[in-house]
């Protein structure tokens, strides 16, 4: 899970994860919360049922997840970070949601929760931190909490689908193909798109898969700038480190005119992948390959 490249991107929590400190995290969320919530509302999550958010972070998704569950519906949240889970608990205790929500450290990878305990699962931004025997390991333990009949959903990042305008359209597609050459946290931020493989290889039904295109034209909110601007230069500085060839200097200066964020017809976009499965008898009680 934690590879030698993750201070290389920076933004890391106590997990030494890349891009998972509270804030970054919830800045993305603010940037692309329109995209997210419609992505959780197409999950299938139902009134009534008890949802698990593993790999919860700081909280955002909770919200969401309440209003699909209602006041008779029921969520628990795990994270790795024992920041994120206080972080969570403090903002659900004021937030006044119409469900009982209960935040705890641990893993997906080890879940403390009984076989067939879930009526759903859902995980956002997290199997991003796991090499393909871990994301193997974290889908069996998804589908073993998860009741027969009950669904499983993983939404992703795709890097693939990263890129700003003005400026050359194969950028950080260049930056990625580089990045990616070896295994570690690059080339697991390229695997969105396969994740319906990962889901049949685990026994789930009905598996659907969905990608959409998160844009952003200028002028940019103060919410996608606090996002985007601080992950971009951090790109661009491995894209130098690398030796990618490319105008780059704009981008690491978060200042400068020519930055597509300070740009008057500045556009930045990335993908984001929705994947969404039935549990069976089968695929519940499956171990890892």
């Amino acid at each position: 899970m934690l590879t030698d490249d993750h201070r290389n991107w920076g933004f890391t929590s106590s997990t030494g994860l890349a891009f998972t400190d509270a804030v970054i995290v919830d800045a993305h969320f603010r940037a692309c919360q329109a995209t997210y919530v419609d992505l959780v509302r197409a999950a299938g999550i139902q009134a009534g049922w008890r949802v698990l958010d593993a790999g919860c972070g700081s909280g955002s998704f909770l919200p969401w997840l309440a209003e699909l569950v209602g006041p008779s519906g029921d969520i628990a949240a795990i994270d790795l970070a024992a920041e994120h889970v206080d972080l969570a608990t403090s903002r659900v205790a004021g937030a006044g949601l119409p469900c009982p929500v209960r935040i705890e450290t641990g893993t997906i990878l080890d879940l403390p929760y009984p076989t067939g305990s879930f009526d759903a699962a859902w995980c956002a931004n997290t199997v991003q931190y796991l090499d393909d025997d871990e994301l193997d390991r974290a889908l069996a333990e998804l589908c073993r909490v998860v009741r027969p009949g009950g669904v499983v959903a993983v939404k992703e990042l795709d890097a693939s689908l990263v890129g700003v305008r003005p400026g050359d359209p194969l950028l950080f597609a260049d930056f990625f193909r580089r990045a990616a050459a070896t295994p570690g946290y690059a080339r697991q931020l390229l695997r969105a798109r396969e994740l319906y493989r990962w889901f049949d290889w685990a026994g789930l039904t009905e598996v659907r898969q969905r990608t959409v295109l998160s844009e952003h034209f200028a002028p940019f909110t103060p919410a996608e700038q606090a996002f985007y601007l601080p992950s971009c230069a951090r790109l661009a500085e491995q894209a130098v480190a690398l030796g990618v060839a490319g105008d780059w200097a704009p981008l690491l200066d978060t200042t400068h005119p020519d930055n597509p964020l300070n740009h008057p017809r500045g556009y930045v976009c990335e993908g984001s992948v929705l994947v969404s499965g039935t549990v069976t008898d089968e695929s519940a009680g499956a171990q890892p390959s």
